[in-house]
């Protein structure tokens, strides 16, 4: 639900005993009323009881104060009082509430060069915490929606993709690209995406066409980089030739799409939906590595399991 006028954070990116720097508001039964004014602190107990309950819908804070909850957030991640798992959530969890505003605006110009901040955000963290994406991930996976997916394809892509060496120019590149991979769904019929049991024919042929959706809407902006255009048109290819839609084969697959192949359908595997019980991160690499290898860049999916490693790690 919007509320215009303020946009939503979640109760947790707050720190116990650290004063906040904006005004912090509660809504019940559509009602706004001022939880905490700026300068006022929450208790360790009082925040942990909160967090059980908070659905990220309840809190928000006026748009006129996004600089200080910005500020309140980037202190956080720079402060020396917080160790490296509990910087790792207030990322997580404050780019979470950016990520859900970025899917529901109708710009998607916009969203775009607004999603590149949020994705330097993360890199710069790696950089500067060794651990930092071991924490990232293993906070990741929960239950599965739109914006959650998109995040953790995102954070997953940026972990696979720092174990493949890649460059902090493509790693920032590769993060935007995972982010909007499934752009396209935008135009698939909102009944076919929300479907809980297995599509139909007519319904698995529109959901095929997603990727040209996507493609559509990026080429729309022009400071889109190819890298991105192919995470989002080829990550539905398959290593063997046979996805969709060119059938392109092995190499001929962009290196990002070939990345989101693998990150995108571990992150189905593993998190909860309506009509599945989720693996254990081991369980979906392995059966990807055992029973589905024919789809991935075989050199990836090993890498997959040093991502695996850092989670274990992080645990």
């Amino acid at each position: 639900m919007d509320t215009p006028g303020f946009f939503k954070v979640r109760i947790n990116t707050l720190i116990p005993g650290k004063p906040t720097t904006f005004d912090l508001h509660l809504r019940i039964n559509n009602q706004m009323i001022t939880y905490l004014r700026a300068g006022d602190k929450i208790e360790a107990e009082k925040l942990r009881l909160l967090m059980a309950r908070d659905s990220g819908n309840h809190f928000l804070v006026k748009e006129e104060d996004r600089r200080h909850y910005k500020g309140y957030v980037h202190n956080q991640m720079m402060s020396g009082d917080l160790d490296v798992r509990e910087k790792a959530l207030v990322l997580r969890e404050s780019s979470m509430t950016l990520v859900e505003e970025l899917f529901e605006n109708p710009d998607v110009n916009k969203a775009l060069d607004q999603s590149r901040p949020i994705i330097t955000q993360f890199v710069e963290f790696m950089e500067a915490e060794p651990s930092a994406m071991a924490h990232l991930i293993s906070l990741s996976g929960h239950d599965f929606y739109t914006y959650n997916h998109s995040l953790d394809v995102s954070i997953y892509s940026l972990g696979l993709a720092e174990s493949l060496s890649f460059t902090k120019a493509d790693l920032e590149e590769m993060g935007v690209a995972a982010l909007f991979h499934d752009i396209g769904k935008r135009q698939v019929n909102i009944d076919i995406l929300c479907k809980k049991g297995p599509l139909n024919d007519a319904e698995w042929a529109q959901m095929q066409k997603h990727p040209q959706f996507g493609l559509m809407i990026l080429k729309e902006n022009p400071t889109v980089t190819e890298g991105i255009k192919a995470a989002c048109f080829e990550h539905h290819e398959s290593w063997a030739g046979n996805g969709y839609p060119q059938q392109l084969v092995a190499d001929e697959i962009h290196p990002f799409a070939r990345i989101v192949a693998i990150t995108d359908t571990y992150d189905a595997m593993t998190t909860q939906r309506s009509y599945n019980v989720p693996m254990t991160p081991h369980e979906a690499v392995t059966m990807m590595k055992e029973k589905l290898a024919g789809r991935y860049d075989p050199e990836m999916l090993n890498a997959m399991y040093s991502v695996l490693f850092k989670m274990k790690a992080a645990a």
